[in-house]
């Protein structure tokens, strides 16, 4: 059966790479997707499969029943794009002005698609049942997982298996991790109150420039200084705003930032000490603060056995040349959730492109679309194969 999937997906393979370029210069932001999803909803009706639409959200789940009873598993891709100017010049570039898919969700809902239509022209010879989770929101807390998932996506389900197609690992490359791969994601956003005054007295004020400038220095020592180094932290200020005239002293000064952790102990940690620095910063300046800090995606935690069993797959897969561990990724993704529940496993999908590489989440971001094919094989071949385990 494997084989007959393989031998069609090859043969499918130009569709796939039209709903990824029509995906590509159509692209929606999170939480904007209705035109995406009704892409989705009209794929699938024009096959007859079955689906929900406005799954906790804009999310479409379908569902194919294979000829005999076996287990159900579930599939999954996101569909979001990012709030990017594309900047590349090819044919299939972004039409909608400061939008872009700048990660891959269309690749991985090309696949999907694709997939999905293949296991239905095969359904006659399937065991078991097959759950497409087309998710939207991957890209921004509080994400699309979580509210699918209290909407039932998950229901009946006995195990997930999702990729990302990664433009940084060579093409023909599946990385597999069992256990933690990819970080929990928070955020947090801090207020500076000081007192503003004329450039030219300083000491009629309260500088919030200089007491969030030094903050941020204390803040690059937490993970050196207060984090053991046999684990792994990320904290990061991205954005720093005092926006005033040039000859007057900043009353007040925002920053914004990520911090992100595998152990639930260095999460609590993280958090705790970043008040602590901010409230010693501010008592040494005379200032006072806001601060907020919210809480993201949990860190993907793969399943052993399921990892395994991926790992055995992948290595059967026409098309794949290496299978290798992969490294600890310190990005976040609300595939998390899904883990939580449910036994699963998520993947990289090496899609390194010809030529100059970018990285995801870069202007000029793009992949070898062979890379969706191997997605799709994969992902096939290990939901039909775990009918057997």
């Amino acid at each position: 059966m494997a084989v007959k999937l393989v031998e069609k997906l090859d043969s499918s393979f130009e569709d796939m790479v039209a709903i990824r370029r029509y995906l590509h210069m159509h692209p929606e932001v999170s939480f904007q997707e209705t035109k995406t999803a009704k892409y989705i909803q009209e794929f699938y009706t024009n096959l007859g499969i079955s689906f929900q639409a406005n799954v906790g959200g804009n999310g479409v789940v379908a569902r194919i029943k294979g000829a005999l009873p076996g287990k159900t598993v579930a599939l999954r891709a996101d569909f979001d794009a990012l709030p990017i100017q594309d900047e590349k010049d090819v044919d299939y570039k972004s039409t909608i002005a400061g939008v872009m898919h700048a990660c891959g969700h269309d690749g991985h809902t090309a696949a999907l698609l694709i997939l999905a239509r293949t296991l239905n022209e095969l359904k006659e010879q399937l065991t078991g049942e097959y759950v497409f989770i087309h998710q939207h929101a991957e890209e921004y807390a509080p994400g699309g997982a979580k509210p699918m998932i209290d909407a039932g996506c998950l229901e009946g389900v006995d195990v997930i298996f999702g990729t990302h197609l990664w433009s940084l690992t060579p093409l023909g490359t599946i990385e597999y991790k069992s256990g933690a791969i990819m970080t929990a994601a928070d955020r947090f956003e801090i207020v500076i109150q000081g007192r503003g005054g004329h450039g030219a007295n300083p000491h009629q004020s309260k500088d919030a420039i200089v007491v969030a400038s030094q903050l941020v220095v204390n803040l690059q020592q937490l993970v050196s200084r207060r984090v053991n180094p046999t684990e792994a932290a990320v904290l990061s200020v991205g954005s720093f705003v005092a926006e005033n005239a040039f000859n007057i002293i900043a009353d007040s000064a925002k920053l914004s930032g990520t911090v992100r952790t595998f152990n639930p102990e260095i999460r609590d940690l993280m958090e705790h000490e970043l008040e602590r620095v901010i409230k010693g910063t501010c008592m040494t300046a005379d200032c006072t603060y806001t601060f907020t800090y919210d809480r993201g995606y949990p860190p993907v935690i793969n399943h052993q056995t399921e990892t395994d069993f991926l790992e055995k797959v992948a290595k059967e897969v026409p098309g794949v040349e290496k299978v290798e561990e992969s490294i600890l990724h310190m990005i976040g993704e609300d595939f998390g959730y899904y883990m939580e529940k449910i036994p699963g496993t998520f993947f990289f999908t090496g899609a390194m492109p010809e030529g100059e590489v970018y990285p995801h989440h870069s202007p000029k971001f793009d992949f070898d679309e062979r890379a969706m094919l191997i997605a799709a094989k994969t992902l096939g071949t290990a939901a039909i194969k775990y009918q057997t385990q």
